[in-house]
């Protein structure tokens, strides 16, 4: 199945998950999707993930989602950047989420991270997506 937007497939996959109360979600594999989910485990928005070879050459990530008391752990999962319109930021234009509650994913020279880690190491970037 070829899709157009990676990374928006796999935060649908997520928050379609965590509405019907699923314990786990099956997203495929790549580098940068692995790198949001490092993010998301650090920031303790998911439980963990694991990456299982489907055959030779193709491999699953399957994510474990997180609830806190019934509830779960992510309210809003939102794509930002998009395939039709990039979204940068500069160091100094990053904002917050909800106050701080939340974090957006950044995708800059230096890999990808929480925008706290990107001002503290004074790089901008594409604003992949925002969490809360």
């Amino acid at each position: 199945m070829y899709v157009n937007d990676p990374i928006g497939d796999m935060l649908t996959r997520i928050r379609n998950g965590q509405l019907a109360h699923k314990a786990k979600v099956v997203s495929p594999n790549s580098k940068q999707r692995r790198a949001i989910l490092d993010i998301l485990k650090s920031e303790g928005y998911i439980r963990g993930y694991s990456v299982n070879a489907v055959r030779p050459g193709i491999e699953d990530v399957v994510i474990e989602l997180r609830y806190v008391e019934g509830e779960a752990a992510i309210k809003t999962i939102d794509r930002v950047s998009k395939l039709g319109r990039r979204v940068y930021s500069s160091v100094s234009d990053i904002g917050t989420v909800h106050s701080g509650l939340g974090i957006y994913i950044l995708s800059t020279s230096k890999g990808v991270m929480s925008d706290v880690d990107a001002k503290e190491q004074g790089l901008g970037g594409e604003i992949l997506c925002k969490v809360f």
